[in-house]
């Protein structure tokens, strides 16, 4: 596909430039790719079933889905620039290798070494929550800041943290990893050892088995609830449910927002941005979840002048269904900035 041209002889040793950059959403349920050209603009895009946690068919399937969407948009992979991917795990800033992605059960994985030699392109990973954050900051769809937080709430819970221009890492590569922050002692054990953890009550797999239980608390108490007519509710049901107007399933969102508002609250005082996005498959919920969360910050502050005060001043978005944050957040991860937002350096 790549071409070159004079205008005397029809043809010039130059390669043409690069004509598409790719980014990569990995999550637990999916891979999202995304292929724009130079100006930004879509040229394609796809969804599949999540990777395998077996590493070798993991890089094949990603490779396979990245080519496939590359051609889709009429090209190859020598039309392309780099590939960006956002990854729901810990990822080591020398050299961008998962060390560690509970979700997905990969452990010391080079991913971007790896699809770099199988795709024959240079590739950036990183975290996919701090690549949606960067990707926020650089588009500005809700206006321009250099504080914000990206709270990311889907398979799992993390955030992805602005501050003054430049993505927060942290000393060890965890800012922002609140999904494990303990909220219930007593509650559901986390897949991380603990119980209770902000991700069993707001991740989409703590409101799915909130769903079993209270299915399994109607069939004693007699009170109806047509999340018993499902046989293995998800997040996505217990809200339509909710929304319908289902008083076991609207407890359960209470729940999820109450938890979510106290979480932007904390995001909030630890870090004094002035923007928090709330994406991940959670975001589908719409308008109804976000006046939950707002309803469960007017508590926070009621009994606090502080507390009122600070969040009056934080703006607290949700993602709208037409923006691709994780995709585009992969892609700003291949822009160069001169504030020093990213710095990761390509693979390959």
């Amino acid at each position: 596909m790549t071409t070159t041209t004079t205008a005397g002889s029809g043809t010039d040793p130059r390669p043409a430039a690069p004509r598409f950059r790719v980014g990569v959403d990995i999550g637990g349920s999916k891979i999202a790719v995304l292929v724009v050209d130079a100006d930004g603009g879509v040229c394609a895009r796809r969804h599949v079933p999540a990777a395998s946690a077996q590493p070798d068919e993991a890089i094949a399937q990603i490779a396979a889905v990245i080519r496939d969407t590359v051609t889709e948009a009429g090209g190859t992979m020598a039309d392309v620039e780099a590939v960006g991917l956002g990854v729901p795990g810990r990822v080591d800033g020398a050299n961008g290798d998962v060390t560690f992605a509970v979700n997905l059960g990969w452990q010391h994985l080079p991913l971007g070494r790896r699809l770099a030699a199988s795709l024959g392109v240079p590739c950036v990973v990183e975290n996919d929550v701090r690549a949606a954050a960067v990707g926020l900051h650089r588009e500005a769809p809700f206006g321009p800041t250099d504080d914000l937080v990206y709270l990311g709430i889907g398979t799992g819970i993390s955030a992805g943290v602005v501050l003054d221009g430049r993505l927060h890492r942290g000393v060890r590569g965890l800012a922002g990893e609140i999904g494990h922050v303990v909220l219930d002692p007593d509650g559901a054990p986390c897949a991380c050892g603990l119980r209770g953890c902000f991700e069993t009550i707001a991740a989409g797999a703590g409101i799915a088995r909130a769903a079993r239980e209270a299915i399994s608390a109607a069939a004693v108490s007699g009170e109806p609830t047509t999340l018993a007519s499902l046989a293995d509710p998800t997040a996505a049901d217990v809200f339509a449910a909710a929304a319908a107007g289902d008083l076991a399933a609207g407890r359960i969102v209470d729940r999820a927002a109450a938890a979510i508002a106290r979480m932007v609250h904390e995001l909030v005082l630890a870090y004094d941005v002035e923007l928090v996005v709330i994406g991940g498959g959670i975001s589908r919920a719409g308008s109804p979840l976000l006046e939950r969360v707002q309803a469960g910050l007017d508590r926070i502050g009621a009994p606090s002048p502080f507390a009122a005060e600070l969040l009056a001043e934080t703006d607290v978005r949700l993602v709208g269904s037409d923006h691709d944050v994780g995709t585009r957040g992969a892609i700003a991860l291949l822009a160069p900035d001169p504030k020093g937002v990213v710095a990761r350096e390509a693979v390959g």
